[in-house]
């Protein structure tokens, strides 16, 4: 659980850092703080802003701060896989035209917050790991 929570949080801090990297993300000149306006696109596929490039690092600070135990790790894949799920259904309602844009979203976007959503509460449910009872078992004298 732990090693799950920190690989997703590792990634999001990647992404957070990519998403203001030139070449990484095409049309840089263009980032916005926030909304659609701006045509800056993280390996020309994923629409970004300075407010959703600071989300995935605060995201990814967070993913590698609660994997130090088990417990937090659980509940950080858990909500955060709900919490994409909720950006998934909001992208699939928003005009992504509007105002109401601000992440912002697109298809690509709303795509990637589905498997994300999926992917962190399905793995929040992995069986928790049990400690082996470590102490040496009675041996009975065998009967000849």
């Amino acid at each position: 659980m732990q090693i799950v929570a920190l690989i997703y949080g590792i990634v999001f801090l990647l992404v957070g850092v990519a998403g203001f990297i030139p070449g990484l993300t095409t049309n840089l000149d263009t980032l916005q703080f926030a909304g659609h306006e701006g045509d800056a696109m993280l390996l020309g596929i994923f629409h970004v802003s300075i407010l959703h490039n600071i989300v995935h690092l605060l995201f990814g600070v967070a993913g590698v701060l609660l994997a130090r135990t088990a417990g937090a790790a659980r509940h950080y894949l858990l909500w955060g896989g709900l919490l994409h799920l909720v950006l998934c259904i909001y992208g699939l309602i928003v005009d992504f035209d509007s105002a109401a844009n601000f992440v912002p979203l697109s298809d690509a976007n709303n795509w990637l917050h589905l498997g994300l959503g999926v992917t962190m509460v399905a793995l929040s449910f992995l069986p928790r790991a049990t400690r082996r009872d470590t102490t040496v078992p009675e041996t009975r004298p065998t009967e000849s």
